[in-house]
């Protein structure tokens, strides 16, 4: 008798694990419903491919084409698809079909792991960490350069224009009223990029005003002076540096909705992502994604975000970088003990002019603080080093956010399933 597939490795093997968790837990009929029967059935069964899905990424492969690889090649592969050999074609084809479908398996695998009692609540840390998108910061393009991109443009096809009206000329002396066309055919893609140079200035303009309405509404908070009085607040920003932050914006052609940010490695075209993460079994609690590199933006979101997936913590950590008066005064009214330094530890603290970052800075000065907040460092950094680094994602495969944050859930799915696998 030939072998069987649950041969090829290991009973107690991941790979099994990940395959009858699709087959048998996870919920998976949204995929199933959206193909229709009257025209038959899919070639490969949709359960068969999401269960390859989640064990490629598992195992750090995520590109389609190597998936489709280790279905020929690698045994235990097979032993998740039956042998069976999807191109990757299939592989792309069929994530980029089903990617809401697929981003709603994280909450279901977090359910399992709580019932698995890997989710205590006890305390959480966020954090956030910049990861390449799969466009190039060359493509990138300042808006005090449009105009003159513009008008290299525009010169370009009033010269081959000219030369097109000149020609046409020399060749009716020569052939009369037969009809030439002298056009080189890129005449059509520059106009056609003139229009979307157009296109993203717009953009830029409308973002910076909406970026300079944050900017303005955050600047309102109330500050204190020393003796306790409300300190006078500053005036609008002049137009002339608001003209000067519009200038230094700057639109990807390949992403547009990815940013330039700064990176261990420099700066780089990048999405910042987001996790919450539970200090007992490192288990992802919540997932988002900013297109901002400042990450202040980011906890009212994610904190909301967990309290729905998983309920309250007993206690909530964070870097100084999601220190606002805002964040700090929705975890206080969540009732929620937070450890959020108001200044980098390096560079010592002060007291802030605000209420709730004044009682932060007098929270954080107290030693059983401090050790609370070092919890961040085996609880949430270490979960970024595992997918970065012992699993090797390190950017993005799709673009858009939408489809990005998409993807980073199915990171974090993975990663959660290995910790249910482990457990």
């Amino acid at each position: 008798m030939p072998p069987s597939v649950s041969e090829f490795v290991a009973e107690d093997h991941v790979a099994h694990f990940v395959r009858e968790l699709v087959r048998t837990e996870l919920d998976v009929s949204a995929i199933h419903e959206s193909y229709g029967v009257s025209r038959g059935q899919p070639p490969y069964h949709p359960t068969m491919m999401v269960a390859l899905l989640l064990y490629a990424y598992t195992q750090g492969i995520y590109s389609s084409r190597r998936i489709s690889r280790a279905c020929e090649q690698r045994l235990d592969f097979m032993a998740v698809t039956g042998m069976q050999k999807p191109d990757f074609r299939t592989v792309s084809d069929f994530r980029k079909r089903h990617l809401s479908e697929l981003e709603e398996l994280f909450l279901q695998v977090l359910l399992l792991c709580r019932q698995a009692g890997l989710v205590s609540l006890g305390h959480v840390a966020l954090d956030g960490s910049k990861v390449h998108a799969n466009a190039s910061r060359r493509k990138s393009i300042q808006y005090k350069n449009f105009e003159k991109v513009e008008q290299k443009l525009k010169a370009k096809v009033r010269a081959a224009m000219a030369n097109a009206e000149r020609a046409d000329g020399a060749e009716d002396e020569e052939h009369g009223d037969q009809r030439e066309d002298h056009l080189p055919a890129w005449v059509g893609k520059a106009q056609l990029r003139i229009e979307k140079l157009r296109a993203a200035k717009k953009e830029l303009e409308d973002r910076a005003a909406t970026e300079e309405a944050k900017r303005e509404a955050s600047t309102s908070e109330t500050r204190l002076k020393k003796d306790g009085t409300p300190r006078k607040k500053s005036g609008p920003k002049t137009a002339k540096g608001a003209t000067r932050t519009r200038n230094k914006m700057q639109y990807n052609f390949t992403d547009p909705e990815s940013r330039i940010m700064r990176t261990p490695l420099g700066f780089e075209q990048s999405y910042n992502a987001q996790i919450v993460v539970d200090r007992d079994n490192q288990i992802i609690v919540s997932r988002g994604l900013s297109d901002s590199s400042d990450d202040q933006a980011s906890l009212p979101p994610m904190l909301e975000q967990l309290l729905s997936n998983v309920g309250e913590p007993d206690e909530f950590s964070a870097d100084a970088g999601y220190n606002a008066e805002a964040n700090l005064a929705l975890l206080a009214q969540r009732g929620i003990k937070a450890f959020v330094p108001v200044a980098s530890p390096h560079h010592g603290t002060s007291v802030p002019r605000t209420p709730h970052r004044g009682e932060m800075a007098e929270r954080m000065l107290k030693p059983n603080a401090k050790d609370r907040y070092r919890l961040r460092s085996s609880t949430v950094e270490p979960v970024f080093g595992q997918i970065k680094h012992a699993r090797g994602f390190r950017q993005f495969l799709l673009r858009g956010a939408v489809k990005v944050r998409a993807e980073w859930t199915l990171i974090c799915t993975a990663h959660n399933i290995l910790k249910l696998a482990r457990a």
